[in-house]
């Protein structure tokens, strides 16, 4: 967690221990300290720059530590419409005039400058003239990697020693993002396309952001998490198929050594980034398809990856094993959809529970909330209501749902066997800071325990729970965006001992 503004700091934080009562409290783990995002491009590219810099300016104070910003190349690219490449135009150069950089510059210069870190999406749709068939006018329809490249290129070394982290493309088994997805003999005969289409759009994209700054972390997958059974051209495909085909093996996990993966070299990366989004599920929840990887399959996922990693060609920079980055997650709330939400009270208690889990697993390094206002509900161009999405901390017009109460602070207790439990939370933004353990007695608050949290603002506290009880936690700092201390409490917790 970035280091906020003022806050009180005590000798000998790491070894403290202020208790009332018999309880252990200790600072968190950094190991498995977790970067905390945000991805909004409504907010920081789309409405202005007044919206941009008022969320910016929320974000620093919500304490998030990397935005996910998408750098689309039709957005940015010159005549994206037209079947010809504009004459003149010189797609390596990040000053060439055609380019339209002018938005992406603005929030890239906003997050720097409150000190939060910009996580750059290179990613289509491209323009038609990078198509393979620019006649169809399907700006997804088999993208040049060439071209891809070449605008990799101009965005890394505009941004260099600016932007050390990029994603590829996002959810390259959605067709809204890339086609074909499949080609398809019969109804009952299809064979992925997509996934060799996005392995070369990774390497030109990857060798050019290297070429540019060898030391860049570029991030493979952006996978959605959902697909459908293959029975046309462009359904969308699970992420699992997708992540063995786009490494070469079998669904056995077997090495793959024909068709496109014939004599295909390896292709290495610094991460997996994935989008989790569970729906209605909860975050402990499987998903019942078992090529398809919610947030409660994290342990699928790895499972999936190792196996792909250890038998095809997908690899890691660096060590064995890829870490993930959840680079877009959350709950969409009823109101405003009845279809895909949850209620409002549940998105905060389910958010809550997932940073926990996210927090556990060493793996996990970054888990990107989606988003911080809601998009407006519509009926989508294939008739389906209350399209875009709803999952944001706001709703439109500004005002808060519960979680944005429970953003800057979540808290969860982790019951455990014997009458123990394990209680868990964050302070956003991080550093030192002093935190209160209460439990309710009857109207009033009681204090059980207090802990420090660590540099990334984590703490835990472990204590024995003889009855079932309500907790909370409190805080006081200074927020990055000044003014005197004030006085933070968490949501309220429910726990039931486990005997």
């Amino acid at each position: 967690m970035r280091r906020g503004g003022p806050r009180v700091v005590l000798a000998g934080l790491l070894a403290s221990l202020v208790a009332f009562g018999a309880s252990g409290a200790s600072p968190a783990r950094a190991a498995v300290d977790t970067e905390v995002g945000i991805a909004d491009d409504a907010q920081i590219l789309y409405e202005g720059p007044s919206a941009a810099a008022r969320a910016v300016a929320a974000w620093q104070d919500l304490g998030i530590d990397t935005v996910r910003i998408h750098a689309r190349w039709a957005f940015i690219a010159p005549h994206p419409d037209d079947p010809r490449a504009p004459k003149g135009f010189h797609p390596r150069d990040p000053d060439d005039p055609l380019y339209n950089f002018a938005a992406l510059d603005h929030a890239v210069d906003l997050l720097i400058a409150a000190h939060i870190r910009p996580m750059l999406a290179l990613t289509g749709s491209g323009p038609l003239w990078a198509t393979a068939k620019p006649a169809l006018g399907n700006p997804r329809y088999r993208p040049s990697p060439h071209g891809f490249g070449d605008f990799s290129h101009a965005v890394a070394a505009r941004y260099r020693g600016r932007v050390t982290r990029y994603l590829v493309w996002n959810e390259p088994n959605q067709p809204g993002w890339l086609q074909p997805q499949f080609s398809c003999t019969s109804r009952r005969v299809c064979t992925p396309v997509a996934p060799h289409l996005y392995r070369e759009l990774f390497r030109a994209a990857a060798a050019a952001v290297r070429g540019v700054d060898p030391s860049a972390e570029v991030l493979v997958g952006t996978l959605a998490p959902r697909g459908q059974a293959p029975h046309k051209e462009n359904a969308v495909m699970r992420p699992l198929q997708f992540l063995r085909s786009l490494g070469c093996v079998k669904a056995d996990y077997r090495r793959d050594r024909s068709g496109a993966c014939a004599g295909a070299a390896a292709i290495r990366a610094s991460g997996f980034a994935y989008h989790p989004h569970p729906v209605r599920l909860a975050p402990t929840a499987h998903d019942p398809e078992p090529d398809d990887a919610s947030f409660g399959d994290t342990k699928r996922l790895e499972r999936a990856l190792d196996r792909t990693t250890a038998a095809g060609i997908l690899r890691p920079t660096t060590g064995a094993r890829f870490d993930l980055y959840f680079t877009e997650f959350g709950y969409q709330t009823n109101p405003p959809d009845p279809i895909s939400g949850v209620t409002p009270a549940r998105q905060a208690a389910w958010i809550q529970q997932a940073d926990y889990l996210a927090w556990r697993d060493p793996r996990v390094k970054n888990v990107t909330q989606y988003e911080w206002i809601d998009e407006p509900t519509k009926v989508s161009r294939f008739g389906a209501q209350y399209a875009g999405w709803q999952s944001g901390l706001r709703y439109v017009g500004g005002p808060p749902k519960p979680l944005a109460h429970a953003f800057p602070n979540p808290f969860y207790i982790d019951a455990r066997p014997h009458l123990q439990a394990r209680f868990w939370g964050q302070v956003r933004p991080g550093g030192a800071t002093q935190i209160t353990l209460q439990q309710a007695s009857g109207t009033r608050w009681t204090a059980v325990a207090q802990a420090f949290t660590n540099a990334h603002g984590y703490w835990t506290i472990d204590r024995p729970i003889g009855t079932p009880g309500r907790y909370r936690f409190t805080y006081r700092l200074v927020l990055p965006s000044g003014g005197p201390p004030r006085t933070f409490t968490s949501l309220p917790q429910d726990v039931v001992p486990r005997p």
